[in-house]
């Protein structure tokens, strides 16, 4: 019986990345290398979950118009354990995430027919779906428009393949959570959240919120009656690699208050002082 062969600590894929390898090209030694290694890991998928709490079954889409760029990437998640997707414009990538099949969603910017901002404004209108974009342009401001749009991540080329590996790794973590919830719709009073519609609502009335404050409040709904941490809501809301203000989440909280609390004249958001927040079922 043939066995995966063992991961190199210091194999060709740890210091290769992908903007040398587009730009001159696949040395014949490396393909083989890979796609022997996807022969034997594509016999071998498991439907569990391994040690580092990932599912193995868990689909990644690749939505990248360069054919090398997206090749290393799928036999890199192959060789992982994932199953693969890939689309070569935002067009055919968005009908795939409309699939439903997806569980995360690598998404490049410069893309032909949809590019990648647009796919990712459109995945936010109905889906908290992961999604990490990659791009070559390295403006400030399009990683603001990227992360301010609802990405859980933005990587700029060229970058070693084990950075996006970990940060997938991450960013299906993170949409783990704190608690599993299997619900599509949260609430508390007449407060209702529909997460697969992205929509938040009370007494029927639609509250319209940024990515950031959606996502806070839905940490908080999903842990009715539990108190959560700044740092926990932090990570969770803002990535673990956030350098920012550490009072960002009592800004966000004023922000919900303004737009719920202040408006219907109740108080869903409890703040524990010294400690964090949480909102608690009502009787």
């Amino acid at each position: 019986m043939h066995h995966p062969p063992k991961r190199k600590q210091n194999s060709d894929r740890s210091i290769l990345d992908v903007g040398r390898l587009a730009i001159g090209g696949w040395p014949a030694v490396v393909i083989h290398k890979y796609m022997t290694e996807y022969r034997y890991v594509k016999n071998f998928i498991r439907i569990d979950v391994d040690d580092r709490g990932i599912s193995m079954a868990v689909t990644v889409l690749i939505v990248e118009d360069e054919e090398k760029i997206g090749r290393f990437i799928e036999l890199e998640l192959l060789h992982e354990g994932y199953e693969v997707l890939k689309a070569s414009n935002g067009r055919e990538g968005l009908e795939k995430v409309e699939s439903g099949k997806v569980d995360l969603v690598v998404l490049d910017v410069m893309l032909p027919e949809l590019n990648g901002f647009e796919v990712l404004r459109r995945i936010r209108k109905k889906s908290d779906l992961p999604v990490i974009m990659l791009t070559a342009r390295d403006e400030v401001m399009d990683k603001v428009a990227g992360l301010d749009g609802g990405a859980d991540d933005y990587m700029t080329k060229p970058f070693a393949i084990e950075e996006l590996l970990a940060r997938i790794r991450l960013a299906l973590k993170k949409r783990g959570g704190i608690q599993t919830v299997d619900k599509t719709c949260l609430s508390v009073g007449e407060l209702v959240m529909d997460v697969q519609r992205y929509e938040v609502s009370y007494a029927g009335n639609k509250v319209d919120l940024t990515h950031r404050e959606f996502e806070l409040l839905r940490v908080l709904l999903e842990n009715k009656n539990i108190v959560v941490s700044r740092d926990t809501l932090l990570q969770r809301v803002c990535g673990y690699d956030y350098m920012g203000e550490t009072n960002l989440i009592d800004v966000y909280v004023r922000y919900l208050r303004s737009k719920i609390d202040d408006v219907y004249g109740v108080r869903i958001i409890q703040t524990v002082r010294g400690v964090g927040y949480c909102i608690k079922e009502q009787n």
